[in-house]
């Protein structure tokens, strides 16, 4: 009798084969733009590459969403982008990082969103995405993870700028840096609001501000960090290393790009280091509540001693103890017990004990 097959192992479920989706799931956006106008109609990334190329001029913008491996590979061999690079498009959570593949630039982006949140809780306040610009001679290539931080708002904006438009793709590698970092600006005057919040809440007296929201908005704040202060060496080599694909002209706006991450990296170290101090003075108060509460313990304990200690003297049941058997001795010995625990309760109130 032949054995029976096997519950387990690849015999259980046979895998059903996947079923490509088409790359223009991905793409949000695709034009053609020729001396900063965009050509009517709708193009798909390979015949809008094919029209720049019969036209021998402008260039083509395609933004894509989260694209899969299969979807971002058919872009990819349209545009001649390298593998490795689809691979980290494709993956994400890439470190802010400017790479060249012969006449392709490849610039990554972390992109940050500010979360409205309660500030006595622990949750999450700074977001984080990614966006890859693939800037070719005729082509720019982005890649966008994360539901905000829309390119959409971007590329209207440039479509209202021809002249901008006409300077070719690098101009829109600049105005992807440029709003990337307006929305760092943003993100830290918002934090910043959080920190003086925090500042009041936990200098105010009598106030009960905890460790853990403190220390998680720290810890966002390094996450924000994390983004942002790695595009410092990619921007001051776009702005500063001469190249084909970057124009004088634009590296000039790059510039201005620079300095505005240089203050907001600023103020994110300035958020860190106030926090830091934030939760070193919050662990002093608490201390020094813990400190307040011992001596009111410590006084009490000592008034309460008083009584106990004459009563247990008192309770030990021998028949010859002074003033036994005296007619006045309980009234006496209470009434020493009370001038005593009354002046020990004076004391300790002048010395702010209680």
């Amino acid at each position: 009798m032949p054995p029976l097959p096997s519950l387990r192992g690849p015999n259980r479920r046979p895998q059903r084969p996947r079923i490509p989706v088409p790359a223009s799931r991905a793409i949000v956006d695709c034009a053609v733009y020729v001396d900063g106008h965009r050509l009517p109609g709708k193009y798909t990334h390979s015949a809008a590459l094919e029209e720049v190329r019969r036209r021998n001029a402008g260039f083509v913008w395609v933004g894509l969403h989260e694209p899969d491996e299969g979807q971002m590979a058919t872009v990819a061999q349209t545009f001649g982008i390298h593998e490795l690079a689809v691979e980290d498009a494709v993956q994400a959570h890439q470190r802010p990082k400017l790479e060249r593949y012969d006449d392709l630039l490849i610039l990554v982006l972390r992109t940050v969103n500010y979360v409205e949140h309660d500030m006595d809780t622990v949750s999450e306040i700074v977001e984080t995405g990614e966006i890859m610009v693939f800037v070719g001679p005729d082509f720019v290539v982005t890649v966008r993870h994360g539901d905000h931080t829309q390119l959409a708002e971007v590329r209207h904006s440039l479509e209202s700028i021809p002249s901008r438009l006409a300077l070719g793709p690098s101009a829109v590698l600049h105005a992807i840096a440029d709003h990337v970092v307006d929305s760092y600006l943003e993100v830290a005057q918002l934090l910043e609001r959080d920190v003086e919040a925090m500042e009041e809440e936990v200098f105010t007296p009598g106030s009960h501000m905890g460790i853990e929201p403190i220390y998680q908005l720290k810890r966002e704040v390094v996450e924000m960090r994390r983004s942002v202060n790695p595009l410092a060496s990619p921007l001051a080599t776009l702005t500063k290393e001469p190249t084909d694909v970057i124009p004088k002209e634009v590296r000039r706006y790059l510039r201005d790009v620079e300095d505005h991450h240089t203050q907001v990296a600023d103020r994110i170290n300035d958020f860190d280091e106030s926090l830091s101090s934030l939760i070193d003075a919050a662990l002093a108060k608490v201390a020094m509540q813990q400190n307040l509460d011992m001596r009111k313990i410590s006084a009490w304990v000592a008034i309460a001693a008083v009584p106990t200690m004459v009563a247990g003297i008192y309770g030990m049941n021998f028949d010859h103890m002074p003033e036994l058997h005296w007619t006045y001795g309980y009234g006496l010995v209470v009434a020493v017990m009370a001038t005593v625990c009354i002046g020990l309760f004076i004391t300790f109130r002048r010395n702010h004990w209680l």
